[in-house]
């Protein structure tokens, strides 16, 4: 009779790992959707802030800034401050890229790109 609880409790461990196993097929995925997912809530947060960067520029101004920074092309870092001229606190150092003087491009995947007119102010 002991012997038949062994036998019962190894039957209940691995059907304890087999859940387990199913369980991390599942979630692993999602997880990564939730990756790419914060991605594009980070790129649309700096996307509104960037947008109303720019009216408060008009506002302050009565002119729509002639560019969102001063930088050169390339990826945003501590030496290349994206939107510095719409943003408070050094503009945006990283994840976007400058793709020209008025496109950048966004960290989400697929990637976008975006395109400032400084003569209606659009961010699109």
């Amino acid at each position: 009779m002991l012997n038949n609880r062994k036998g019962f409790t190894l039957i209940e461990l691995i059907m304890v790992i087999v859940l387990l196993g199913i369980l991390a097929v599942v979630a692993i995925p999602k997880y990564y959707d939730l990756q790419n997912d914060a991605k594009l809530a980070a790129e649309k947060g700096v996307l509104g802030a960037v947008r109303s960067g720019i009216l408060t520029y008009f506002a302050k101004n009565r002119v729509y800034p002639a560019t969102l920074d001063g930088y050169a092309n390339g990826a945003c870092s501590a030496t290349i401050k994206c939107f510095d001229t719409v943003l408070d606190q050094n503009g945006v150092q990283q994840d976007w890229t400058k793709v020209s003087a008025n496109s950048y491009s966004g960290p989400s995947t697929p990637t976008t790109t975006y395109v400032y007119n400084n003569v209606n102010g659009s961010f699109t």
